[in-house]
């Protein structure tokens, strides 16, 4: 059984910067797209990143373009999301997710196994 598991969240300043990970387990980690999603109170959840199964293709929410980069790394079965220049708006809970298939995307419908989240909040 697939599980996912986040951490690096937190309380952070307005124009400060975090990397959240998630560790999988229980899968083939290479064989796997990774995304991250985040959900703020009162909102629906929305796409923030992904990364396809090579590592060499990715994709970004135009709100976090320039600011945040994910990343993969195969010997850890870990994936990253480092963001820098957070805004006060972004505070929400972050959570990885995995396609099973390898395919990176932006539809939270395309991920077939979802980790429980991580809090960031952002102060201004």
């Amino acid at each position: 059984q697939v599980q996912l598991v986040e951490s690096g969240g937190g309380l952070v300043q307005a124009g400060g910067s975090l990397r959240l990970s998630c560790a999988v387990s229980g899968g083939i980690f290479s064989t796997y797209a990774m995304g991250w999603f985040r959900q703020a109170p009162g909102k629906e959840r929305e796409f923030v990143a992904s990364i396809d199964w090579t590592g060499g293709y990715t994709l970004y929410a135009d709100s976090v373009k320039g600011r945040f980069t994910i990343s993969k790394d195969d010997s850890k079965n870990t994936v990253y999301v480092q963001m820098t220049s957070l805004k006060p708006e972004e505070t929400a809970v972050y959570s990885c997710a995995a396609n099973v298939q390898g395919i990176a995307t932006m539809d939270e419908d395309d991920y077939d196994v979802w980790g429980q989240g991580t809090q960031v909040t952002v102060s201004s």
